[in-house]
């Protein structure tokens, strides 16, 4: 059976499907006119409708143009510098946020299986939200900015973190810590829905996460220090965001291993293992589900052999 993505309309449950191969990234760019015709349009008059539970959920936006994440939680950068042994430069992040960009290529939607990053042991997953970027801006004034975001995702900034410790030490990235695997989903939900959730620089949206069904973190997005209005302004600085761009939260508190086992019991929250299935959940945004795979076999660099023959040299 071939299989075609195509966008559609929630409703309790259902998707009123739109017409083959109308992707959501199509219908940004505006104000937010065209995506709004088509939800009139999917429920007026749809091609399908089906359940939820009968299809494969893709990611909202399969390979945006961008994603830029960021760490916009005080309490995450406190543990997690903490848990890595590190200083963290608070001076500096109360003045600008920290953004950086991941790779699009690795992002997948809820239900699809997550291959561990290659080499790794210590896997863990990052409780976020991200912000969907619905049309284009260049040095986007903070109190512009909001107008440029269509709707948010719960997600899922999978990290390695015995390579982070590695990569850390270079004052670049990170790099293979993350790139391996992100997860967003299970749908955009617009900006209007949240509305009624305002406060504070964010939302009012408790969010959790669990492994295996345990539930491991908890916290509210209503406690972000930067607001996304201002991480998009800033990622906006010098350059463009276009639509379809990703710019994520950052975790939250409690919103990782790396956190927990290091204010808790470590023995209480193990790294991720093959097998293991991770659940985030916000609320009004959905559940994101995902299993952990077999990972990639790992292809040698140069620097082993040229060590070996140095060895034998002597």
């Amino acid at each position: 059976m071939t299989h075609v993505q195509h966008a559609g309309l929630i409703v309790d449950g259902q998707i009123f499907g739109l017409e083959p191969g109308l992707r959501l990234l199509d219908l940004l760019g505006d104000d937010g006119a065209a995506l709004a015709a088509a939800g009139e349009r999917a429920a007026a008059d749809p091609r399908e409708i089906v359940s939820v539970e009968d299809v494969e959920l893709c990611a909202p936006i399969p390979q945006p143009p961008s994603i830029r994440d960021s760490a916009s939680f005080e309490a995450h950068l406190r543990a997690a510098f903490g848990g890595l042994h590190l200083p963290f430069d608070f001076d500096n992040w109360y003045q600008h946020p920290m953004v950086y960009f991941t790779n699009p290529h690795g992002l997948t939607g809820s239900g699809a299986p997550v291959p561990a990053a290659p080499g790794s042991q210590w896997l863990d997953y990052e409780l976020e939200v991200v912000a969907v970027v619905g049309r284009e801006g260049t040095n986007v004034d903070v109190t512009e900015a909001e107008d440029l975001i269509v709707g948010y995702c719960v997600f899922n900034d999978w990290s390695a973190r015995d390579i982070q410790s590695h990569e850390v030490k270079f004052q670049v990235g990170p790099f293979k810590t993350k790139d391996w695997a992100m997860t967003t989903g299970p749908f955009l939900v617009t900006k209007d829905e949240l509305e009624p959730f305002r406060k504070g620089n964010s939302f009012d949206l408790e969010m959790k996460a669990s492994v295996n069904g345990r539930q491991y973190s908890k916290g509210n997005l209503s406690d972000m220090y930067w607001s996304f209005a201002e991480l998009v302004a800033y990622s906006s600085r010098g350059t463009w965001v276009k639509p379809g761009d990703h710019i994520a939260s950052g975790t939250v508190g409690t919103g990782c291993i790396l956190e927990l086992s290091g204010t808790e019991n470590s023995d209480d929250y193990p790294w991720l293992a093959v097998g293991d299935e991770v659940a985030l959940e916000v609320e009004g945004l959905g559940r994101l589900v995902n299993r952990l795979v077999e990972p990639p076999p790992i292809r040698e660099m140069r620097g082993r052999p040229q060590q070996m023959r140095a060895r034998r040299a002597h």
